[in-house]
Formats: C-alpha cells, sequence, structure tokens
C-alpha cells in the first residue's frame, strides 16, 4: 500500500519564499501547493484540502488574518486544518492577532531549514525520527 504524503498549502506572495519553503518541504517528502493571497489560498483549500497552511501575514487583496478568520468559518475538515503563520512581522500584537484568527503556531522570519522542517511535521502529526 501506497502512503499518500502530507499536502502542504503555502501562502505567500514572494516567489522566493514559497521557492524556499517548497524545495525544503518536497526534498522531506511532503507535496507542496502554493497560493499567492488568502483568496486564491481559499479556493486552493477547497479544491483539495491541505494537511497544513503555512501563511504569510502581508498579502495584496486577502491578507493571511482574514485568510486564518474565513478558514475557520469554513466547516470541518476545511475549518479544522492547521495553520502556521510565518511573518516578519514580530510584535506581541501580531502573535496575539493571529492566534485570534486561528493560527495554531507563529513563526518570525526568516525561518531556517530545520524549524520550517520541525514545526511542519509536529503541526502534520508525524513523529519525529
Amino acid at each position: 500500500m501506497i502512503e499518500r504524503r502530507p499536502r502542504v498549502l503555502v501562502i505567500d506572495d514572494a516567489g522566493l519564499v514559497r521557492l524556499y519553503y517548497r524545495k525544503i518541504l518536497e526534498a522531506a517528502g511532503y507535496d507542496v501547493d502554493e497560493a499567492l493571497n488568502g483568496l486564491e489560498a481559499l479556493e486552493r483549500v477547497l479544491e483539495k484540502l491541505p494537511d497544513l497552511a503555512i501563511v504569510d501575514v502581508n498579502m495584496p487583496q486577502m491578507d493571511g488574518f482574514t485568510f486564518l478568520a474565513e478558514l475557520r468559518r469554513q466547516p470541518l475538515p476545511a475549518g479544522g486544518i492547521p495553520a502556521l503563520v510565518i511573518s516578519t512581522e514580530s510584535q506581541a500584537r501580531d502573535i496575539l492577532a493571529a492566534r485570534a484568527s486561528g493560527a495554531n503556531y507563529y513563526l518570525i522570519k526568516p525561518v531556517s531549514e530545520s524549524v520550517l522542517k520541525q514545526h511542519v511535521a509536529m503541526l502534520c502529526g508525524i513523529p519525529e525520527g
């Protein structure tokens, strides 16, 4: 039996950031999909449920906080997708706003390869080792 690879949706308007996450995650065994903003991400979620969403905060059309709030309004299972916010915003109010919007965890950019893999595995429910 072939096991399904966990699917991660990377939501960031910066192409280099999406490429960085994609290369790391695909090499670690994940399937990766991308969206340029929260609006596009909602469409992707409804097309094919990811196991995790990695969300930037500052994006055009729909920012990360608005995306998370909209995602959490969706009926389960879509509304129950874990979300990892990774942003340059580092103030306590930003972290609190992310949590209030529905983020499961918050990291501040830049994020190292090892930290990214560790948090993605944790939120996808993959045991360490």
